[in-house]
């Protein structure tokens, strides 16, 4: 039966492509992806020349239509969002319940995510971690769901831009400005940067930056004081 894999692609080093990654896409007749200049990147640094479908965010629904109509003529076709897992804060849940509805086998490639790698650093010691990913950019509703989320008493991880992540932080600290936090920026990229603390303590060090660049992961723990060991 035709295939659908649904490939994890790096989320910055090139070099984090799973051989399990490289090997399915070398076999497949299509890839549907987000951008289809980000995935030509990927595939001509790993020296492959296929097909390539835009599947995003607007047309995912109708880009659907037309990978089943390929699957249904007996290809096989590889779904990749611009950078990570699809489907966790990317394209992809769409595609992937659309062409399991039809019939057809959707099968993970396991890969990059910012979400995992950032929780794999980020020494919170919490047993459930909820993955809440962008916030509203309105400031009241981002955050209303913040407090929500501290509520909770579960860790969580947000992704944020360059251009809002001292605000969602100034949220955070006055919510509550002791809460442990982990921040991952640039990740895996030549200039990653992971800072550890307090909300008052890491957004101090942003703070004192004068441009904040690269897009931001921030890991906040379900604990009421900070999560350090003494």
């Amino acid at each position: 039966m035709s295939t659908l894999y649904i490939i994890g692609t790096p989320i910055g080093n090139l070099g984090d492509i799973s051989f399990r990654a490289v090997e399915t896409l070398k076999t497949v007749d299509l890839v549907a992806c987000e951008d289809t200049r980000r995935t030509l990147k990927l595939l001509s640094h790993l020296g492959l020349r296929i097909p390539l479908i835009s599947c995003r965010a607007q047309n995912e629904a109708a880009a659907a239509e037309k990978i089943i109509l390929s699957l249904s003529e007996g290809k096989n076709v590889a779904y990749a969002s611009d950078a990570g897992t699809p489907g966790v804060s990317d394209p992809g849940a769409v595609l992937a319940y659309l062409v399991a509805e039809a019939g057809y086998q959707v099968i993970p490639i396991p890969g990059p995510s910012a979400f995992a790698s950032l929780v794999s650093v980020a020494g919170g010691m919490d047993k459930t971690v909820i993955f809440e990913g962008f916030l509203s950019p309105k400031a009241g509703r981002r955050r209303s769901r913040l407090k929500e989320l501290l509520d909770t008493e579960a860790a969580f991880v947000l992704y944020e831009s360059p251009f809002r992540v001292l605000k969602l932080l100034e949220d955070l600290a006055d919510l509550d400005n002791e809460r442990y936090i982990c921040v991952g920026r640039e990740m895996t990229k030549i200039h990653e940067e992971y800072l550890r603390g307090s909300v008052a303590e890491v957004l101090l060090i942003l703070e004192e930056k004068t441009k904040q660049i690269g897009e931001f992961s921030v890991f906040v723990s379900g604990k009421k004081t900070n999560n350090r060991v003494n």
